[in-house]
Formats: structure tokens, C-alpha cells, sequence
């Protein structure tokens, strides 16, 4: 069953019908009651280090994490990065737009974009330029080898300098007509340009956008076109050679980069991405039932219920904990090799919005309320 608080559709170029805000058509919440917390006795030691605010975030925040700095985002078109270490406001930026996405940053250039379709490109806390892109965006650009990626919800990958702006590609694949407003995959595996177009993972060359190779992770299934939505979701899992990602409500899959072909694929409901490493990754299906999965083979590792119905977050994975956020801006820390909970963190009762991020070990959650919460496991 699909959770759409999580869901966006857009229909054609993305221009026509953003659908009730990122409300729920398939609610699974409003059918099946959240499982009440059980009582943990924490197995490890972990506190909130710090915390700031934001604007409240209406978008997938997905921070970058730069050189022991935070950067973010807040809707209301405010840049700023943080120090990973202490919170302290590094520099802070207004662009003057509020914001569709998450933010892009190599540790010098950082890149948004804006509701009103611009994409816009600091220098640190100056803003460099500007220049419209002609669709919708809800994936956090690309910033790499003094380019700016960025990826619309019509599917279209475009490449400008990161300098001055000049466009240096812009790759049109032909698609469904009904696409996913939802963060997608913008990465990078050596010198190869790696987005998700539709239910296949793709790489591109980075200096003229011509494609290298495609690999399947889900075949798209269903009676009608909502149905069949299967656009696969950032941010990736990147292990080595491996790129291994979940394609929307379909499948969990992992691809050879290096070769470009897929290595294996299981069909898994769900709506958010995954996290893990070269071991293992894990992920929520559509009901909240937590999987891990050899990252080798595919093979199931451990499932874990103690969280159906929570809407949770993307996971983290830092060292022998993953971490999961909640509706209710519980922050789960579940043990990697088991599933069991080991501890529990509130922040301020507000969802918590995309995957958690860390630096070092400093793990960062946002809140729908626009909370900043920096977290530190023992």
C-alpha cells in the first residue's frame, strides 16, 4: 500500500498538477493505526548535541555535508551551513525564491532550486547567478568537477558551468507521461554522471550527456499509470562498484557501475530510500516493516516490525546502528545486525523529512517544523 505523504505526481512535463501538496491518496496511516512505541531499554548512549531552526521545510530536505559543515535549506529560500561540530552558522544566504529542493554542495559551490523553476548557484555566501531551468525540480542538484547537475521531474538531466552558468547539456529520454515529483538520483561513480530516469538507473557522460549505459532495477507493474510509477529514488547507496537503490513501490535493486549492468532486484513495496553499505542495506516497505539485505546477493538478512505504520524516514546507517525517523519526530536507532531497538531520541513531535545525515559522528535530522537536530551516538 502506498504511504503519499511521501507522494507527488506530476502529470506530463511536470507542469500540469502537483497533487494536494504531498498529501495522502493512499494513506496506509488512515487505515492501519501506527504500532504504539514499546518500551526500550537503551543498549547504547546517545544525546541531542545541538539544535537549530529553520523555516518549516516543505520539501524532502536532503542537507549536503562538506567538509565538517551542514549545509541546508529552509523553504523559505535560506541557505546556510552549520558546523557539524558545534551548530555554529558558518555563513547563511537568502535567494530570495523559496526553495523546491534540497541543496547541492561540493564545499565551495552550492546550488537550489527555486519554486519558481531557477536554479541558483552560490560561491559561499554569494550568490553567483541564476538561470531558469523550465520545469519543476525536486531532487537536490549536483555539484561536481566545477558543474552543476540537475535533474527536473520531467526527467530531463541538464549541466551548466558552475562558474557562469552556460548550459553545457541538456538530455531530453523519451518516458511516461506520468512522472514523480519525489528526490531522484543525481550521482556520481568515478567519471560518470549517474541518474535515475524512470524505473533504470543511467550513466551519463558528464561533459556531453551521452549515455553510457542503462540498468533496469524495476519493471513497472500495475492496471493504470499510478500504479505503474516505479521512478527509482535518491539519495543511493554506493558501495565500491555498486550503486544499489530503491525504485518507487516496485523493487530494491544494486547495479555494477563499472559495467553497467544490474546485479539483482527484489520486488518490495515502498516509498522512501535506502541506506547501507557493503554488507548490508535496509530499507521500509509500504507498511513500515524494516528489511535488511545482503548487499552481495540480495538475500534477507533480518526483518523487523515493531515500527509498522510510522511513516518512517529514510534510513542512515552509521556504524552498527540504523537509523529511522517518525512521524511523531522519533528518532529509532536500531541495531544493524538484528533490528532490535537499542535506543530512542524525540526532537520536537513534527515528522521527521528525508534521510538523516551524518559528519563524523554527528548524525543531523530536520523536522517538518524545521527543526535541527544534531545527534550523537555513544
Amino acid at each position: 500500500m502506498m504511504r503519499l505523504s511521501s507522494l507527488r505526481l506530476a502529470l506530463g512535463l511536470g507542469l500540469a498538477a502537483a497533487l494536494l501538496g504531498g498529501c495522502s491518496l493512499f494513506s496506509s496511516s488512515s487505515k492501519n493505526k501506527p504500532t504504539p512505541l514499546e518500551t526500550v531499554t537503551p543498549q547504547i548512549a546517545g544525546r541531542v548535541v545541538w539544535n537549530q531552526r529553520l523555516d518549516s521545510v516543505k520539501f524532502q530536505l536532503a542537507p549536503a555535508v562538506v567538509g565538517g559543515n551542514f549545509v541546508v535549506a529552509g523553504s523559505d529560500g535560506t541557505v546556510t551551513a552549520l558546523s557539524a561540530a558545534t551548530g555554529q552558522t558558518v555563513w547563511r544566504v537568502q535567494v530570495g525564491e523559496p526553495i523546491s529542493a534540497g541543496v547541492g554542495s561540493d564545499g565551495r559551490f552550492s546550488a537550489v532550486v527555486t519554486r519558481n523553476n531557477d536554479l541558483v548557484v552560490m560561491d559561499g555566501e554569494r550568490v553567483l547567478w541564476r538561470k531558469q531551468v523550465g520545469a519543476p525540480v525536486s531532487t537536490a542538484p549536483l555539484v561536481a568537477g566545477e558543474r552543476v547537475f540537475v535533474q527536473r521531474v520531467d526527467r530531463v538531466v541538464q549541466a551548466f558551468d558552475a562558474l557562469d552558468g552556460r548550459k553545457i547539456f541538456d538530455l531530453r529520454r523519451p518516458g511516461e507521461a506520468l512522472t514523480l515529483a519525489q528526490a531522484g538520483v543525481l550521482a556520481g561513480y568515478k567519471d560518470t554522471l549517474v541518474a535515475g530516469l524512470g524505473p533504470r538507473l543511467t550513466g551519463l557522460d558528464p561533459v556531453n550527456g551521452n549515455v553510457r549505459w542503462e540498468a533496469s532495477v524495476a519493471n513497472p507493474r500495475g492496471t493504470n499509470e499510478v500504479e505503474r510509477l516505479s521512478d527509482v529514488l535518491g539519495p543511493v547507496v554506493r558501495a565500491g562498484e555498486v550503486i544499489c537503490v530503491r525504485a518507487f513501490q516496485s523493487a530494491v535493486g544494486c547495479v555494477n557501475a563499472e559495467r553497467g549492468t544490474a546485479l539483482w532486484t527484489r520486488n518490495v513495496g515502498g516509498t522512501d530510500a535506502i541506506g547501507g553499505d557493503a554488507q548490508a542495506i535496509f530499507g521500509a516497505d509500504g507498511s513500515d516493516r524494516i528489511t535488511a539485505w545482503k548487499t552481495g546477493s540480495g538475500d534477507v538478512i533480518w526483518t523487523a516490525e515493531q515500527l509498522l505504520y510510522r511513516d518512517l524516514s529514510a534510513p542512515l546507517l552509521l556504524g552498527n546502528t540504523v537509523l529511522f525517523g517518525d512521524f511523531e519526530g522519533q528518532v529509532h536507532f536500531l541495531a544493524r545486525d538484528t533490528g532490535k531497538t537499542q535506543l530512542r531520541v524525540a526532537t520536537d513531535g513534527s515528522p521527521i523529512v528525508g534521510r538523516p545525515v551524518a559528519s563524523g559522528t554527528t548524525v543531523l535530522v530536520v523536522t517538518r517544523n524545521g527543526g535541527l537536530f544534531a545527534l550523537r551516538p555513544e
